[in-house]
């Protein structure tokens, strides 16, 4: 199952990278947060009311925008965004309803409130409901029609197995690049910035290039129209913003660096939403196609195409070796130091404590060392499952 490389090399020796971080307000990062709030609240609410899990996945979630009306001092949204979700999912256990529909509007509609300023669900959201209980090949017919709670899943079960064949990555530790990529989305919208800068929107695009030591950074963020006047406004706000963003990259100790703040201003025209997402003006959104698991894109690195958000947190490995994955590599980083990767390979069917193949790139400790990491991580998949669901895990 395991397998040792030996390498010593780091992201940082290469001449050239480049890093992308798509913020907690793009449409894309709002569809996978959606996702998982979905899977985490069914999850939730049949344990309550069964005991046991419903096998379920809601991993193919659009949002199609809305309408706005926006100009200088003036943001309104006129046409509500559009939450589809498709997957599969019992709607009841023997006789006894689940209300899918209202568990995914009211996951939405925690998401949207908190990723856009002045989201109102009841006037703002409609959700659409894709998903179906059909059986597939081999499976019976208690999987998505269950007669009773004996036939769901209940936590830190023994015995599950893979439900699907899939290939993970993890590394670490973070490059400067990506360490600062990360930190600027998460300086923009985190509790603290928002509260002083309340004209700021949540739809921040971070792009990062490092040649050798010179770093270049482009930020995108929007401003809420209601509260800019003018374009003059606009533009002293704007300076206002980026030079809190460039004393930020400077106290990180990156040296070298320009930014570009709202590159598509350069055509004259204010960056502007009604509610601080483009999604505000038709902008559609889907699942797995922004940040992996770690909260970055990251062409230089390993990086699996996975969309782990909304997928079955039982046996779902893409979903839970993606994560372990990412742990295993910092754990790997830190007991040993120098960069790890983390690569698992896995089967359907396979045990969920044996996965095929385990690959650990590490310049330094011993198998029995590694090994005894990778036995830990692999033994704890019961309680990445339950961290899922009951506390939940950031996968964007």
């Amino acid at each position: 199952m395991l397998a040792i490389q030996r390498e010593s090399r780091s992201v940082e020796d290469l001449p050239y990278e480049l890093v992308e971080r798509k913020g907690v307000g793009h449409p894309d990062t709002m569809c996978d947060a959606i996702a998982e709030r979905v899977s985490r609240y069914y999850s939730q609410h049949c344990l309550r009311e069964f005991g046991g899990v419903a096998h379920h996945w809601f991993d193919k979630v659009t949002l199609y925008g809305g309408g706005a009306d926006i100009d200088y001092g003036r943001g309104e949204l006129t046409s509500p965004y559009r939450v589809k979700v498709f997957g599969k999912a019992a709607f009841r256990v023997g006789d006894v309803e689940i209300p899918v529909r209202e568990i995914m509007f009211r996951a939405a509609a925690d998401v949207l409130e908190q990723v856009t300023t002045g989201f109102q669900a009841d006037r703002h959201l409609v959700v659409e409901l894709g998903v179906v209980d059909h059986q597939g090949s081999g499976r019976g017919v208690s999987r998505y029609q269950p007669a009773s709670a004996r036939d769901l899943v209940p936590l830190r079960c023994e015995g599950l197995v893979s439900n699907d064949t899939n290939l993970l990555h993890g590394y670490a530790p973070l490059s400067r690049l990506e360490g600062v990529v990360q930190g600027l989305e998460n300086l923009v919208n985190g509790s603290d910035f928002k509260q002083r800068h309340q004209d700021t929107g949540w739809d921040v695009k971070v792009f990062g290039s490092r040649r050798d030591d010179t770093f270049s950074l482009i930020v995108n963020m929007p401003f809420l129209a209601a509260h800019i006047g003018s374009m003059d406004e606009y533009w002293a706000r704007k300076r206002t913003i980026q030079t809190e963003l460039e004393e930020f990259v400077d106290a990180r100790g990156i040296g070298r660096f320009s930014m570009l703040m709202n590159a598509t201003d350069r055509n004259g025209r204010p960056y502007l939403t009604a509610l601080g997402s483009v999604a505000d003006t038709g902008d559609v959104g889907v699942v797995g196609r922004g940040n992996r698991v770690n909260g970055l894109i990251t062409p230089m690195r390993p990086m699996s195409i996975e969309a782990p958000a909304g997928k079955n947190p039982l046996d779902h490995t893409g979903k839970i070796y993606n994560v372990m994955a990412m742990r295993l590599a910092r754990q790997v980083h830190e007991k040993f130091g120098g960069p790890a990767q983390v690569h698992v390979f896995t089967s359907k069917e396979a045990p969920l404590e044996r996965p095929d193949e385990v690959v650990v790139t590490t310049a330094h400790g011993t198998e029995s060392e590694v090994g005894a990491l990778v036995e830990a991580a692999v033994a704890s998949t019961d309680d990445l499952t339950v961290e899922l669901i009951e506390k939940g895990i950031t996968l964007w």
